[in-house]
């Protein structure tokens, strides 16, 4: 049972209203008459499905879209697995095609006996408070992500080869029918409306056909530059009459077995990202809270998190790739561990000034200050010859400015949820919303820094465990650790220069939150003289 606040209400009222969703639950509301009595709202069994209408009360172009991008993971791996499983398993796994057929037909028979299953489940599981369809969506979802992208990988026991085929193959299709089955369902709790669940179901079989088209061109294209070489047989030389060689006409690939089997992976990592991320758009885009779409709507914490998401991808580039700049580039393999460790003792000694530093002159002066400090030696150590001087430099600056990045934007977030607090008075309980959605942010540039880094270390020729680099790598990480922070700074503070929040402004709201909280505590002090 949830316990809200109400507004200020002359008298008591109950309200006794059906679910739409389910008949047989009852959404009950007890409205207090005074202004700040601590239980005033009581909500038991609510199923909270957002249905985004327009005055006539019509669905939205948006929320039929999230909706319908629901059911591209579903053909997006289904047309990869339907096209390119077959010659997977027997050419790049190499498998008899006796175990083949019986994988794929088992697969196929599993997923035809798991869909009425699932469906029972679900009509016989409890509603809870994201409704009876959304567990099954949100605990399938990470699950199957998992078990397809072990499909593409090719285990190195070859006795266990079958086995570890159709264990994933079958678990796969167990966990995509959890996710369907439910997510096709909801087509029923979208609306009420007969001509808007119909309109949705167009949105959706539409980007379902688009899904097979991006998960054929995803595995195609990705696969298809990295074909298995074949092997020449018996039949590649016919009957001297007929001096043919059937290889003639076959382009000799120089492509390995292992960097197909690569390409593969690959793949299935590209399509497990977008199943995530078109699942993250409909639990969170189309099922989202009221509380979530303030928060994200709210033009000071937007402000915030993307101008501290550059600058800490800035620096998450220069931290992945500083060793290998340093070992590299520089030339420095015996000493860079003792130059990572400098940073680190820098940035720990310089937590108590930038502390000082930004109660004293204010925080969006230490945010220019401590962001750009690091941004001349960054300059400096890819514009002068190798010296180990300068990168123990370097890397004390370094340090300082990691600080800066580390410190501020917790220091900053609560002066956003104040702001917030003043300016939606009657809404509370999102605190949490804020600071997980900053967290998100800065894991999601942790990842895009690390992806970034990788691939272009991989397409500028990085040779592994070699005790020198090619030119272009080294240019790489010159760009990696120096130019692109420098840019993804720049753009940072050019995003804080729209930040509203300034330091009067933030006294100001510590004032007026003060005299909400003394009106409150008044208020209560009157209410309980009265009883």
């Amino acid at each position: 049972m949830d316990i809200h606040r109400a507004p200020y209400h002359n008298t008591a009222k109950l309200c006794i209203n059906s679910n739409p969703f389910n008949s047989s639950v009852l959404h009950f509301c007890i409205l207090c008459m005074t202004k700040h009595c601590p239980i005033v709202l009581l909500c038991e069994s609510s199923l909270p499905i957002l249905q985004r209408r327009d005055d006539s009360g019509r669905l939205s172009v948006c929320s039929k879209l999230c909706y319908a991008i629901g059911g591209a993971p579903y053909q997006i791996t289904g047309s990869a697995l339907g096209f390119f499983l077959q010659i997977y398993l027997l050419d790049v796994a190499q498998l008899d095609p006796f175990y083949a057929s019986i994988i794929l037909f088992v697969g196929r028979a599993w997923d035809a006996v798991t869909d009425p299953t699932v469906g029972f489940l679900v009509s016989r599981s409890r509603w809870t408070r994201c409704g009876r369809m959304m567990p099954w969506i949100l605990i399938s979802t990470p699950f199957a992500v998992l078990t397809y992208f072990l499909i593409w990988y090719v285990p190195p026991v070859e006795q266990w080869k079958v086995l570890w085929y159709l264990i994933f193959y079958c678990l796969f299709q167990s966990l995509q029918t959890c996710f369907h089955v439910p997510y096709s369902a909801l087509t029923m709790f979208i609306s009420m409306d007969q001509k808007e669940r119909d309109s949705a179901t167009a949105y959706r079989m539409t980007v379902e056909v688009l899904g097979t088209v991006v998960g054929t061109a995803i595995q195609g294209q990705i696969v298809g530059g990295a074909i298995a070489p074949c092997l020449p047989g018996d039949l590649d030389v016919l009957d001297n009459s007929n001096t043919t060689l059937l290889g003639s006409d076959v382009n000799i690939s120089h492509i390995s077995l292992d960097e197909t089997k690569r390409a593969y992976l690959i793949a299935s990592a590209v399509i497990c990202v977008m199943y995530v991320l078109f699942v993250y758009i409909i639990l969170f885009t189309l099922i989202t809270s009221n509380g979530m779409r303030m928060v994200m709507g709210y033009g000071p914490y937007v402000k915030l998190v993307m101008g501290f998401l550059f600058t800490s991808l800035a620096f998450m580039l220069l931290e992945g790739n500083f060793a290998l700049f340093i070992s590299y580039t520089m030339g420095f393999r015996n000493d860079f561990q003792n130059i990572l460790l400098v940073i680190m003792l820098s940035g720990t000694l310089s937590i108590p000034f930038w502390q000082w530093f930004l109660t004293r002159f204010g925080k969006k002066t230490a945010v220019y200050i401590g962001i750009t400090w690091a941004v001349p030696f960054m300059i400096l150590i890819v514009c002068i010859e190798s010296s180990l001087i300068v990168a123990y430099v370097v890397s004390v600056a370094a340090g300082v400015s990691v600080a800066a990045a580390f410190l501020l934007p917790w220091s900053m977030l609560p002066d956003v949820v104040d702001d917030f607090k003043v300016k939606n008075p009657d809404s509370s309980g999102h605190e949490a919303i804020f600071y997980s959605f900053y967290v998100f942010f800065t894991k999601f540039a942790s990842g895009i820094s690390l992806g970034i880094s990788t691939l272009s270390l991989d397409f500028a020729g990085f040779v592994t465990r070699g005790c020198s680099q090619p030119d272009a790598v080294n240019l790489t990480l010159k760009v990696l650790v120096s130019a692109a922070p420098v840019v993804l700074i720049f753009l940072g503070l050019l995003i804080f220069k729209t930040y509203p929040i300034d330091e009067e402004r933030r006294q100001g709201n510590r004032k007026l939150l003060q005299e909400m909280r003394d009106s409150n505590q008044d208020s209560d002090t009157e209410l309980g003289s009265v009883v």
